[in-house]
């Protein structure tokens, strides 16, 4: 096996199982840093080791054997000198010369510990984005308007600060989910949300992203069975799932935007599990962010059965989600509702609204602000738009969708 093969196995593996990989280490040693060195370490073991051997049947116990171990030699390094500590070490290496492993799944865990009090609560999603779903500091730095470096301080510091507090690496108590499932919830959407950008791309980091938020999302709805903003999380990511195999041409793989996709692509399935999700989240109360998103991305379903889009009752819950969570994107999917109700103008007005320090580099609001404007005529303005949206817009079918558009204005 060449270098290359083994390379872009040992990178497979790291895609698809990185977080669980890391949980399991970090779960044992109380050290995320270091669990993830130790795994950053195997993996070029077997950069090294695959070629000559052959990627080993499981390619998951291999990785996550030899990080202990390597964490283990760490761990014999500092405390050679201990009392006892040569039996145990003695004990730790007769157990993990054991060949096959079992991992636990401790991504659950591990997301609790990211947010919990102790750490400062801007860097909770940060955190749990790159340690538990692997997702680079460079994508969540641009995600929090920051550089690569102040994120990449930020989170090892946030990290320091887990190691330093000695917190429990377990579920907290059911008094104390609360409190922090919010932010969990919140990292969660923002995987799920990257996967979803990603999905068609060359990688299959997309594809491995939306599975991973998705098995999240139902392991959350089910163990805070009665938290409304849990269960709209999962029907928001089932409503959205479920409109995957209509996002292309199946004859040109082009973009095909949500108002002109064939609903008869939609998958039934997740619908009515989204919808049944819905149902039980509205049970609980009061809608919070998750539920006014979800209902919005219902009312487009509804399309499905009724052949039209309810743009009112569109634009009436964007003005609740704004209240609850007043997002760039609430504020552009608001203005796109209003510019369906009203005018296209008086959509443009609500854009002009925006923090323009925020849009410089948000392709979505640079996107609708093209469409918008060439609705009105104003095709020069609309053109400089559409070249914003096109350099900010990483998939390539979407980046040809827009300049198609852009063409279009001069046609």
């Amino acid at each position: 096996m060449s270098v290359d093969t083994a390379s872009r196995a040992a990178e497979g593996v790291a895609r698809r199982s990185y977080g669980k990989l890391v949980a399991s280490l970090a779960v044992r040693s109380h050290d995320i840093a270091g669990a993830e060195d130790a795994l950053g370490e195997a993996l070029l073991r077997a950069i090294i080791d695959w070629p000559r051997n052959g990627v080993p049947a499981n390619p998951e116990g291999w990785l996550i054997t030899t990080a202990r171990r390597i964490d283990a030699d760490r761990w014999r390094r500092a405390v050679t000198a201990a009392k006892g500590a040569e039996r145990w070490l003695l004990m730790e290496d007769e157990r993990l010369a054991g060949g096959d492993v079992e991992i636990p799944d401790d991504r659950l865990r591990l997301l609790f510990v990211c947010a919990h009090p102790a750490i400062d609560p801007s860097m909770h999603t940060p955190l749990m984005l790159q340690v538990v779903l692997g997702i680079d500091a460079r994508r969540i730095a641009s995600a929090f308007l920051v550089s690569p470096s102040a994120m990449g301080q930020r989170l090892s510091r946030a990290k320091a600060r887990i190691a330093e507090s000695g917190l429990r690496f377990e579920l907290p108590e059911r008094d104390h989910i609360e409190p922090r499932i919010g932010a969990v919830l919140t990292a969660v959407y923002g995987a799920y949300s990257l996967g979803w950008d990603l999905t068609f791309s060359a990688s299959d980091h997309g594809r491995n992203l939306i599975d991973e938020a998705l098995w999240l999302m139902r392991l959350l709805a089910e163990i805070a069975h009665d938290n409304g903003e849990a269960l709209a999380l999962l029907a928001l990511g089932l409503f959205t799932e479920a409109r995957r195999p209509a996002r292309r041409d199946a004859s040109t793989l082009g973009y095909v935007p949500l108002r002109d996709q064939d609903t008869a692509l939609w998958d039934e399935r997740l619908l009515a599990e989204a919808e049944e999700s819905l149902r039980r989240a509205g049970a609980c109360g009061a809608p919070g962010r998750f539920g006014y998103e979800a209902a919005i991305q219902a009312v487009h379903v509804a399309r499905h059965h009724t052949g039209q889009t309810d743009w009112q009752a569109i634009e009436h819950l964007y003005r609740g989600l704004l209240v609850h969570s007043p997002t760039l994107g609430a504020l552009i999917g608001h203005a796109i509702a209003v510019a369906e109700i009203e005018s296209a103008e008086a959509g443009i007005n609500l854009l002009d609204q925006a923090p323009q320090d925020r849009c410089r580099f948000h392709q979505p609001y640079w996107a609708a602000r093209a469409h918008l404007l060439g609705q009105t005529g104003r095709a020069a303005e609309a053109a400089i738009a559409y070249d914003k949206a096109i350099a900010l817009t990483e998939d390539a079918a979407s980046r040809r969708h827009l300049i198609d558009r852009r063409s279009a204005l001069i046609a």
